[in-house]
């Protein structure tokens, strides 16, 4: 069995000051719901913050990308080290990474292998763009994301083994994101059961793709969620926009429980 998961990606909002209130309102809500790991992930500035208002709590903390070197000049980059000093998940090739600021696959895949040797728990986004979808190359380029960003990872290393098992891939259309365009939750398992699972077999055999939870990101809202549960290979959400708001995250959760 695969525990539901849901994250929060809050992109670059919320001041320190606005994400001390939307924590202090999401705890009571989201403490209550069990059977589902929560984790949410805030702009690195208001990290350290929402940290300290999540101890002794049970919800994750998660940070939206890292640089896959431990230290360096690298102006503007936060280190594995730093990450992991405050975190258990950092976001990696998220499609406005890849969009905006060149992330590639073969970045993606550093990043992984960084994460991985720092004791992180990578949430790994795959999609293709609109352009894509529509050219019928769904299958050809989630494949390859897949693989090309997940390659090269040591399944013997022991000091990386329950990580590795705790990878979560996020799929994420980027035609969906932002738009209020969702995908169905048939159409979206479609690509997880046909390409992602088989192409994650493909890496590293059936145990690991069977046990690495698939989450769908895209227009996920408290009133189309249940829809993508609902389905075989969905196991949550990489939820972007609802998450800034405390009464539809937590009900997004809870839709996850089932």
């Amino acid at each position: 069995m695969r525990t539901p998961f849901v994250a929060g990606n809050w992109k670059m909002y919320k001041t320190i000051a606005e994400a001390r209130n939307l924590v202090s309102e999401l705890v009571p809500g989201l403490q209550g719901i069990q059977g589902v790991e929560r984790v949410l992930c805030p702009p690195y500035t208001a990290l350290l913050a929402v940290r300290a208002l999540l101890e002794g709590t049970d919800i994750g903390l998660g940070a939206q990308d890292l640089h896959w070197e431990e230290a360096g000049a690298y102006t503007g980059e936060v280190s594995p080290a730093m990450i992991a000093e405050l975190c258990q998940y950092v976001i990696i090739g998220h499609s406005e990474r890849r969009a905006y600021f060149g992330e590639t696959d073969e970045t993606v895949n550093r990043k992984v292998q960084a994460a991985l040797g720092h004791g992180l728990i990578p949430i790994v986004c795959v999609g293709e763009t609109l352009e894509e979808n529509e050219a019928g190359r769904t299958r050809e380029v989630v494949a390859r994301q897949v693989k090309n960003g997940l390659e090269r990872i040591d399944l013997g290393d022991e000091s990386w083994s329950d990580r590795v098992s705790s990878i979560v891939v996020a799929y994420e259309p980027v035609w969906a994101i932002g738009t209020g365009r969702a995908a169905t939750g048939v159409g979206a398992n479609a690509v997880l059961t046909d390409v992602i699972r088989p192409s994650l077999e493909g890496l590293y055999g059936t145990q690991f793709a069977e046990s690495v939870r698939i989450l769908y990101g895209g227009s996920v809202k408290s009133d189309n969620a249940a829809e993508f549960f609902s389905q075989s290979d969905i196991d949550g959400a990489l939820v972007g926009g609802a998450s800034l708001k405390a009464s539809d995250f937590i009900a997004i959760v809870q839709a996850a429980v089932g």
